[in-house]
């Protein structure tokens, strides 16, 4: 995961260096991976629509070895084989989800290390220094407190230079400088996204995103599961009636169902005990995400239309 978010860090930064905006930074962050995942996307939407298509055969191998489980499991692993495809697309899909929602979060909750490149020696001194001044320290995540402290010694340092006879003008300027490699404009829109929302209960500001993003999470679960029902409809209706046990494709399709609901539910779970920045980069991608499907289905309806 700390390669991956090494790489995400180096993005991160550099649209940072651009627009000197946290939360632009993050957008354009999120706006740049859905772009790159495209290509994946797609091929997911092309895995559910010939999932779809080939319900009709496996109904039909269903009533005609109802009485021989083993020869109808051999049937539809073959199926599966000659059409190129895998029950565990949509997993494959969601473990691929997994491994960016925990790189993006080691990237977010560590911005020092993976975005701003700062020798750990230099954020070990200021941790150690928040101590023994007593600062009010982000136990969980201990980089964005160095973050919070150096920008209000930034800005306690700026004042005293402003001032004419300072005295240790030179070291109070390199340690201006110092400050200054630790800063970060958290401020978005009237909202900080260094804050935490289980630490932050007081703040109602800091669950907009979080709420914002359930309710995306919920669209996009809506739009996935009409699209699939579309499909299914019938070869349920005809599992019921014939009374047939579930083949283990069935079960592969459960799954793949269980995991499009568990990754919602994990992402909120994490969003509200991590920095406000991570929930912004999953509503984001959830915005991207539903307007892809849209645009995709509705390429992919046309196309099948057309032959």
């Amino acid at each position: 995961m700390g390669i991956i978010s090494e790489w995400f860090g180096y993005v991160l930064n550099l649209l940072y260096s651009i627009f000197s905006n946290y939360g632009i930074a993050i957008i354009l962050f999120s706006i740049l991976l859905r772009i790159i995942l495209i290509p994946i996307t797609i091929k997911q939407q092309k895995s559910m629509k010939k999932s779809a298509a080939l319900q009709q055969e496996m109904m039909e191998m269903q009533k005609k070895y109802k009485n021989n489980p083993e020869k109808l499991n051999q049937e539809t692993i073959e199926l599966y084989k000659r059409e190129k495809m895998s029950p565990f697309s949509g997993c494959l899909s969601s473990i691929l989800q997994i491994i960016i929602i925990l790189s993006v979060f080691w990237l977010v909750s560590q911005p020092l290390t993976y975005m701003k490149r700062i020798d750990n020696t230099l954020i070990e001194k200021y941790t150690n220094e928040m101590k023994e001044e007593g600062y009010n320290q982000n136990n969980a995540y201990a980089q964005i407190g160095v973050l919070d402290y150096a920008e209000t010694k930034y800005k306690e340092l700026e004042e005293q230079l402003k001032q004419e006879n300072v005295e240790n003008r030179a070291e109070l300027e390199e340690k201006l400088n110092e400050y200054n490699q630790l800063r970060l404009n958290m401020e978005f829109l009237g909202l900080d996204l260094s804050k935490v929302p289980t630490q932050s209960l007081n703040d109602w500001k800091v669950y907009i995103i979080p709420v914002l993003y359930v309710i995306t999470s919920a669209i996009s679960i809506k739009i996935t599961t009409m699209t699939q029902n579309k499909k299914n409809k019938k070869e349920i209706i005809v599992q019921n009636e014939n009374k047939t046990e579930p083949d283990p494709m069935d079960q592969m399709q459960q799954m793949n169902k269980s995991m499009m609901y568990m990754m919602p539910m994990m992402a909120v779970m994490i969003a509200i005990i991590a920095p406000l920045g991570l929930a912004l980069y999953w509503l984001v991608s959830n915005i991207l995400m539903i307007l892809e499907r849209l645009v995709i289905n509705k390429i992919m309806e046309e196309k099948e239309q057309n032959n």
